[in-house]
């Protein structure tokens, strides 16, 4: 059996790990041992115990895949040739296909330990004892993360201030207008303190400082915008990377002059939303692709398109965008909930 190695367990990688494993040797390289529906971890901020309700062991799920939990520190050669080798911290594992799905995270332009960021589910449940202890928090950035994550601060915490911030002069700028207006209306309604065209640059002295010298009191901040490429261990190879630092793929997602290396989901340099619902539609081009390959068959090609994006605002309550139609209410808000459980059934119990 040819060897497959996956490095990273999000929804791409998780996705084709499940599909390839019983007709390749797959080997599973993550810097976690589980799987995590992360559309769902701002909720742990204001419910720890959702923490375990949006995570799988990856052996849960995986039977016959080799699950390393570890992190790649490079790649020495990109050449498909002879001796094609993954490094990791602690050994080498060589490989026939290659596909890379190390995500993106949250920058921290703000070195402070009163700054968290959005994407780290244990960090956010560590927090929330200090959460219910504190009078206000600063929510940094109003795109799509921003608004959920204040949405689920201001619907738990009546009698804290919540403060919102964001360089736009609008919530989730490349949403619809309709989206847009729902999004401030509702977050208005729970008295969050709406900051635009107001850039956070750094703590000082008990306050988060704005470009334009602007002081925010707050007790502490969570960070929602600024994501970048995990791509520390591609920095040797620097063609293959965009001017972001993303990694550049044809439209089969086979990364370029390198037809055995795939990567799918948010570090590809694809121009859309990095969204889990995109993760899974690369994943399934990577999967098609790669049993293609062993036929000997045309690859398929990935059509990048707006899709469907469901936002929550707190429990009950939602955003769906479709196209250029958008739904708002408490329809939108369940839907949320059932495509979590829909996904966990599926790295739970499948």
């Amino acid at each position: 059996m040819k060897r497959i190695v996956v490095v990273g367990g999000g929804f791409a990688g998780a996705y084709i790990c499940k599909k390839l494993e019983n007709a390749f040797d797959v080997t599973l390289i993550d810097t976690k041992n589980y799987f995590e529906f992360t559309p769902s971890i701002l909720r742990c901020l204001v419910e720890p115990d959702h923490l375990r309700k949006i995570q799988a062991l990856h052996r849960e799920y995986l039977a016959k895949t080799t699950v390393l939990q570890d992190t790649v520190i490079s790649i020495p050669q990109l050449e498909c040739k002879k001796n094609r080798e993954v490094r990791t911290n602690s050994q080498t594992y060589g490989y026939d296909y290659l596909v890379l799905c190390t995500g993106s995270s949250y920058s921290l332009p703000i070195k402070d330990r009163e700054v968290i960021a959005a994407t780290r589910a244990e960090e956010l449940t560590r927090y929330h004892r200090r959460l219910e202890k504190s009078k206000s928090v600063l929510v940094i950035g109003g795109g799509l993360a921003g608004v959920e994550m204040a949405a689920e601060l201001c619907t738990v915490f009546a009698d804290k201030a919540i403060i919102l911030a964001d360089s736009h002069n609008v919530l989730m700028s490349r949403a619809p207008k309709k989206a847009q207006q729902y999004a401030q209306r509702f977050l208005e309604k729970y008295d969050v303190e709406l900051i635009f065209g107001e850039r956070v640059k750094e703590h000082k002295k008990g306050a988060f400082i704005c470009e334009s010298g602007r002081r925010i009191s707050a007790d502490f901040a969570i960070l929602c915008t600024g994501i970048k490429p995990n791509f520390d261990y591609l920095k040797e190879h620097k063609k293959v990377l965009s001017k972001r630092k993303y990694v550049n793929v044809k439209d089969t997602l086979q990364i370029k002059g390198h037809p055995c290396i795939f990567a799918a989901g948010d570090i590809t340099a694809i121009k859309e939303e990095k969204t889990a619902q995109n993760a899974e539609e690369h994943a399934k081009i990577v999967v098609k692709n790669i049993m293609n390959l062993e036929k000997g068959e045309t690859l398929q090609h990935y059509e990048s398109k707006k899709r469907t994006m469901v936002i929550s605002l707190g429990k009950h309550n939602g955003i769906l965008i479709k196209k250029k139609c958008v739904w708002t209410g408490l329809l939108p808000g369940l839907l949320k909930r059932a495509i979590e459980k829909k996904t966990m059934w599926r790295y739970r119990y499948l």
